[in-house]
């Protein structure tokens, strides 16, 4: 392992956009299916759904939370819903799979989707038996990432220490709170929608690749 990162014994990742790339569409295909949920439900036109939507998700951390907090949206509802989508545009990655599996220590997904959708994409991605546990949105008590508490709370659930642990995310946002305590963090700067904030001090890591990364740091034991 790279000595620099030979402290890490637990390797925590983002699900959407982050294990497989953004060209694959798969989260604009939900994107898209979320706005229409927004329309649907606040009878809206396309417009004005997009500006509640995505209103929702810079102030809550997703729109899902802001539905939650403003309409008392069923979680699980909507879930089901925007989360119907074609995952045959996911194709497996050889480089990734082969560098997760080499791996020293832990894996888990974080994720601000759900367990059941989460389990199918990993699949698809032939990572089904790669993670040891899937911490999803439920398990934060609805509280997503970038809330401190869906942090502090992944890493009591799972017995972590977050200075011997690791977090990749697309989102870069959501990697500030993983910093605050005391993670190292992996930006994927891949062109997947940011939040306005500009700010990456807390970004220790910048990848384009995450398996060509992962395999780079993994070549000095090799």
């Amino acid at each position: 392992m790279n000595p620099a990162l030979s402290h890490v014994r637990n390797w925590i990742f983002d699900l959407d956009n982050t294990l497989y790339p953004v060209s694959a569409n798969l989260f604009a295909m939900i994107d898209m299916r979320i706005g229409q949920y927004v329309q649907n439900l606040l009878n809206l036109d396309p417009e004005a759904a997009h500006k509640v939507q995505k209103g929702y998700f810079h102030a809550h951390g997703t729109t899902l939370a802001g539905l939650m907090a403003e309409h008392g949206t069923d979680p699980h509802h909507y879930l089901a819903d925007v989360h119907d989508v074609d995952m045959s545009v996911l194709e497996v990655n050889e480089a990734l799979v082969e560098a997760l599996a080499k791996l020293p220590g832990r894996k888990l997904v974080f994720t601000n989707g759900d367990a059941p959708y989460a389990s199918k994409v990993l699949d698809k991605l032939g990572l089904g038996a790669t993670f040891e546990a899937i911490h999803d949105v439920h398990a934060t008590q609805y509280r997503p990432k970038p809330d401190p508490q869906a942090y502090q709370g992944l890493c009591e659930a799972y017995d972590l220490d977050p200075h011997a642990s690791l977090f990749v995310e697309d989102m870069a946002r959501n990697l500030a709170p993983a910093k605050a305590i005391g993670m190292t963090t992996v930006w994927i700067d891949n062109g997947s929608e940011q939040a306005p904030d500009m700010d990456r001090s807390f970004i220790d890591y910048t990848v384009t690749d995450l398996g060509a990364w992962l395999h780079s740091i993994l070549e000095t034991s090799e």
